[in-house]
């Protein structure tokens, strides 16, 4: 009893220390304008975003969303994204609350409700969610199990969560750096984040946080520096961590929101001599060992749903229903025409990708199935409108595995409700 007491004493110690930390440095910083991101939200790109979540649902728009540790604007952002669904944010911090009521009031959302919530009492709430976004939140609690369970128990049956946190192996720099300021006691005055700043960039070339340093976000002011380096509750997911993590809440995993850096058949492991040994593994231990091989993820950000059968929400080429599959572009996809490695009409990249081996060749044939892919259009017509028969299993066999590649490659999502009713009429 005496540890049982202890345990919940330094929980709470520390989720204060964190609440106070937001307080004086709110992250992501405060944004005042929201203009260009409400521009980016088109029709096509909201059914993009639904199908990757539940892809075997018919569209919707009025969802009920929560946005669990909502920062300084990701609710007033998700009630832009989706003017027709009920939003509710939820923080820990009031500074942070306050800023969202500010974008609120300046956007006139009024399907956007806020509250200052620790994400654990996420149930105080009283209502379940059709969707739950939980970004690079849990892995700053003191017991992040008893977020996710928090979350888990008001996330309705059906729904779908979008869950981020660290990974660990791409942090090394980070923690090598966290180690080193709590060592100095450095702390979280400007003064001091200015100190830290300019001490940086005496690092070694060769240091492992280099490479943040010139590319990640977090470190281009000082509420990032601050949120990385200096922030008092931090922890970090390996794969196996991150599935052990889910099945204690009682969540499946669904899929990961940008797959192919996880998957042996995309980029530089396809071809190379360890291929075959990694298409061998269980998928969970493909996706350990890729993450291994890769070396550099700095977080994990997967779909994941309630561990019930109905949940279950996994695209698949392995039966007839992908004649029936309705591609839809992801957003950030290009095809580029120029310098072309040999053999090759077009080269299809996904900007959101940070990995520059995740890329897709095509042929000609390829490129007259990928120019007919207008979100709307099944695989059946699109076929069918470049005259291809489908009673030829051979060709039949190569334009599903053309369309299983571009899904790999994050190139497509799949409306994959039309196949659930071709199935069951």
């Amino acid at each position: 009893m005496t540890k049982l007491i202890q345990q919940s004493t330094d929980a709470n110690i520390i989720s204060r220390v964190v609440s106070n930390f937001y307080e004086t440095h709110p992250y992501p910083p405060p944004v005042t304008n929201l203009d260009n991101y409400s521009h980016q939200w088109t029709n096509e790109r909201r059914r993009a975003d639904y199908y990757l979540f539940w892809p075997f649902e018919p569209y919707r728009d009025d969802f009920n969303i929560l946005v669990a540790g909502c920062g300084t604007s990701q609710a007033a952002k998700y009630a832009m994204r989706w003017p027709n669904a009920k939003v509710t944010g939820i923080d820990v911090s009031s500074n942070s609350i306050r800023h969202t009521e500010k974008l609120k009031h300046t956007y006139k959302l009024n399907n956007l409700t806020v509250k200052q919530l620790p994400v654990e009492q996420a149930t105080e709430l009283g209502q379940e969610f059709d969707h739950i976004v939980s970004t690079g939140v849990l892995h700053h609690l003191p017991d992040p199990d008893s977020g996710l369970r928090s979350l888990h128990d008001i996330l309705a049956p059906g729904g779908a969560m979008h869950l981020m946190v660290y990974a660990p192996y791409g942090r090394a720099g980070v923690y090598l750096l966290q180690e080193y300021c709590r060592r100095l006691g450095i702390g979280t005055s400007s003064a001091e984040i200015q100190q830290l700043t300019q001490s940086l960039q005496a690092l070694p070339p060769d240091h492992p946080l280099i490479p943040l340093l010139r590319h990640a976000p977090d470190f281009k002011d000082e509420a990032g520096i601050a949120d990385a380096l200096l922030h008092p509750q931090d922890r970090a997911y390996s794969v196996p961590e991150f599935m052990d993590f889910l099945t204690r809440a009682g969540f499946q995993f669904g899929r990961w929101i940008r797959q192919a850096p996880y998957l042996p058949q995309c980029g530089v492991l396809a071809s190379s001599p360890h291929s075959a040994l990694l298409e061998q593994l269980p998928v969970s231990e493909q996706y350990a060992a890729v993450e291994l091989f890769r070396g550099t993820m700095v977080r994990h950000s997967a779909v994941v749903y309630r561990n019930e059968p109905a949940s279950h929400q996994q695209i698949s080429f392995n039966s007839d229903s992908w004649l029936d599959y309705t591609p839809i572009r992801q957003p950030g996809t290009i095809a580029i025409e120029e310098r072309l490695p040999p053999g090759s009409a077009a080269v299809l990249i996904n900007r959101n990708h940070t990995y520059t081996d995740i890329y897709l060749p095509i042929t000609t044939g390829q490129k007259a199935l990928y120019d007919l892919i207008d979100g709307q259009q099944t695989i059946r017509v699109i076929m069918d409108r470049i005259g291809n028969n489908t009673a030829n299993e051979s060709l039949q066999e190569n334009i599903r595995r053309f369309f299983e590649i571009l899904w790999q490659y994050d190139q497509i999502v799949i409306d994959a409700s039309g196949s659930r009713r071709a199935s069951t009429s």
